[in-house]
């Protein structure tokens, strides 16, 4: 029997949240024209981008008072910068002399002023304009001590510094509910980033989101995952929240869709070999190995250095735990690590994307390099990688995911032009793809 609610209880072996829930959808129009149509993205913005939060980069970017990063969407420049107080504020990235953008790079630093390239305006990293040219020939009066430099909301949450450009946001805490709390067991603010990549991709920004609300693609995309991730809709956790966020919870196990379900396959029998495990103990019964995974990660992961183990609940220490936050971000959270899934609308085009992948983890006691999809990592924040899809390439052993998904989303941009497309016909385990899309017709009807 599907599992589309787990009703939170005291002794759950996973974080829960009381807001849990899956109601059916409205029945929405998923049309085509959402994922091409120019007049379609401008309600986007102007409803939806111009009041969400957006992740603007890592607190670990910013060691020093005047240390910065920009973050560009769509035609915006936001500059978050820390403060002499240890704070970080975020202001539009502009000279509002003339217009002209204060600062083109990704990322820095200054001592106390960003100085404008076109007429040399010194503004102070809290904001204020500290020195202009000619400063007695302005017959409204000096502009330093009158301008600022325009603020917008900005505020941190596990290490990630979150920025909106609607001056009336809500809280960030209370937008993400309850992410934090489900995630709470894993100390992201101490986490690096190890990985950091952007490729542009021909498909529109709402690929993604949609791609990770389900687990049903899985066997055709991703088949060398179902010897040990169990993606049938009557083993997962689907659950959503009043927020428009939305979490999908996957067993580590062989995949419950096949017959040969408790037969040891030869990925799984490698990862339970790691924890000391006998594949053959469990032959003909393989999906108990997930149980008997934790109890070994548990008892051995402190003393071979894993010590944020011992803050995660039983299921944390296995499964995968897809938290899609809306609009654009996905955080997925294994025992190892959090992978972070973004993407972003181009600012001409509805048919391209920007597609950033990040993969945060812990430190592990003894200095040991990261296991990551591309090879051991040294545990520190990684140089940024970007590039256009066309030119990515990777050596996995198990295949790359993210070409698996990029190469059909690039497909699913194509077919969504189809006179034949009208409408998606969902499985219920698809619930969550619709719900996204209601949210976003709920924004820009003002319904939220």
């Amino acid at each position: 029997m599907a599992t589309y609610i787990q009703v939170p209880e005291v002794d759950a072996p996973y974080p829960t949240h009381a807001s849990a829930q899956f109601p059916e959808p409205r029945g929405d129009a998923i049309t085509g024209d959402r994922y091409w149509s120019k007049d379609f993205a401008a309600l986007e913005w102007e409803h939806m981008w111009k009041r969400v939060w957006h992740v603007g980069g890592r607190e670990s970017q910013l060691e020093e008072a005047g240390d910065f990063i920009t973050h560009n969407f769509m035609r915006q420049s936001v500059i978050m910068v820390r403060q002499k107080d240890g704070g970080i504020r975020a202001f539009h990235n502009v000279c509002r002399h003339r217009g002209n953008r204060l600062v083109t790079v990704e990322e820095g630093g200054v001592g106390e002023h960003f100085t404008c390239p076109y007429h040399g305006w010194k503004w102070n990293i809290d904001g204020a304009l500290d020195w202009v040219q000619d400063e007695e020939d302005f017959p409204q009066g000096s502009p330093c001590g009158k301008l600022r430099m325009k603020e917008v909301p900005c505020e941190t949450w596990g290490g990630f510094i979150f920025y909106s450009f609607d001056p009336n946001a809500v809280p960030l805490l209370e937008y993400l509910d309850p992410i934090p709390a489900l995630l709470g067991n894993r100390d992201l603010a101490s986490w690096k980033r190890v990985v950091w990549r952007t490729l542009r991709v021909n498909t529109n920004w709402k690929f993604a989101s949609d791609n990770f609300n389900e687990a049903y693609h899985i066997p055709a995309v991703h088949p060398q995952f179902e010897g040990m991730i169990d993606d049938h809709y009557s083993t997962t956790v689907f659950e959503m929240y009043p927020t428009g966020h939305n979490r999908m919870i996957e067993k580590l196990q062989p995949s419950s869709r096949y017959q040969d379900a408790q037969q040891m396959k030869p990925l799984w029998a490698q990862v339970l070999k790691e924890w000391d495990l006998d594949p053959s103990d469990f032959e003909g019964r393989a999906q108990e190995g997930r149980l008997a995974l934790q109890q070994a990660r548990r008892k051995l992961g402190p003393e071979r250095g894993y010590k944020h183990f011992e803050k995660l609940a039983d299921d944390e220490l296995t499964d995968q735990f897809h938290h899609t936050c809306f609009p654009n971000l996905t955080l997925t959270g294994t025992p190892e690590g959090l992978h972070v899934f973004r993407t972003e609308p181009d600012m001409e085009d509805p048919n391209w994307s920007t597609f950033d992948y990040w993969y945060l983890a812990p430190e592990v006691a003894g200095g040991a390099d990261v296991p990551t999809l591309y090879g051991l990592r040294p545990w520190k924040e990684a140089e940024h990688q970007s590039g256009d899809f066309d030119a990515y390439s990777a050596e996995i052993p198990q295949g790359d995911f993210l070409i698996q998904d990029l190469d059909v989303a690039v497909t699913q941009q194509q077919g969504l032009h189809s006179l034949g497309h009208d409408d998606a016909y969902l499985a219920r385990q698809e619930n969550r793809v619709r719900r996204f899309h209601e949210v976003i017709n709920d924004y820009i009807a003002g319904r939220r």
